[in-house]
């Protein structure tokens, strides 16, 4: 019992400072732009998502969810939350939003073709997206899989229950929990030209999470090799006519 909890606590550890650096990616990337307008596409309860907007700038804040429950607590926060299914056409105009952001809801879908186009039209010449996902070509999903196990970040291969979820992972517990299924999981080269397919100048992805090294080396190993990082966090900035028009000014981020 001492070891198998020692054990789980050290898993813990890589998977908490692997999504913190996560967030660290995220918001390294994101510029001033005041008064611009953000869409969060599965904004969930509004609580990052107005961080993310008070970090920028944004005068105004669009969410896309699916979740009643959701949809409510963003709304109470002051996000304009439309109701809609992320493989499916955004109930929004043409070049509606300045920024997008998405974090770890492109593994969940199902048309990621959909997905990357409508961030396209709806965002304005000037715009960018944020994106952050799994990666299925990180160490840890190789070694499932020469165990002969699924990935560990999917994708899920059934609806009943989460196959292949981490032995060790801290929702282990809830593999029958429908967010946790992920229906597709991109790797490094995969998430890049998908966006470049659809017109998108991919400025940066940066790596978070390098298992089984402790945070310091991670980080080092991330810059170096960041296509095995667990997270993928990708910069894409809509182009036209081969230019991109960027408006704002890149904001400090301290580590």
């Amino acid at each position: 019992m001492i070891v198998n909890g020692l054990i789980r606590r050290i898993a813990e550890y890589f998977w908490n400072y692997g999504a913190s650096d996560s967030w660290r990616a995220i918001y390294s990337l994101f510029e001033r732009n005041d008064g611009c307008v953000l869409l969060d596409l599965g904004c969930g309860d509004g609580s990052s998502t107005m961080l993310i907007a008070k970090y920028i700038n944004a005068s105004k804040v669009i969410g896309l969810e699916l979740d009643d429950d959701r949809i409510k607590k963003a709304q109470e926060k002051g996000i304009v939350v439309y109701k809609a299914d992320l493989n499916k056409k955004f109930p929004l105009d043409d070049e509606s939003a300045d920024v997008v952001f998405a974090n770890q809801v492109i593994e969940h879908l199902i048309n990621i073709d959909n997905f990357v186009s409508e961030v396209y039209r709806v965002l304005k010449p000037s715009g960018y997206a944020v994106v952050s996902t799994e990666n299925l070509a990180s160490w840890h999903n190789i070694f499932a899989l020469l165990l002969g196990n699924q990935p560990y970040s999917g994708p899920c291969v059934n609806t009943k229950c989460v196959i292949g979820h981490h032995p060790l992972h801290p929702t282990v517990d809830r593999i029958y929990d429908p967010y946790l299924k992920h229906n597709t999981v991109l790797a490094y080269k995969a998430l890049k030209r998908v966006f470049q397919a659809y017109g998108f100048r991919v400025e940066k992805v940066i790596g978070s999470g390098y298992y089984p090294f402790p945070k310091s080396f991670a980080r080092l190993f991330c810059r170096c090799d960041p296509s095995h990082a667990h997270f993928l966090t990708l910069k894409a900035r809509k182009v036209i006519s081969g230019r991109s028009m960027g408006r704002g000014h890149k904001i400090p981020h301290s580590a």
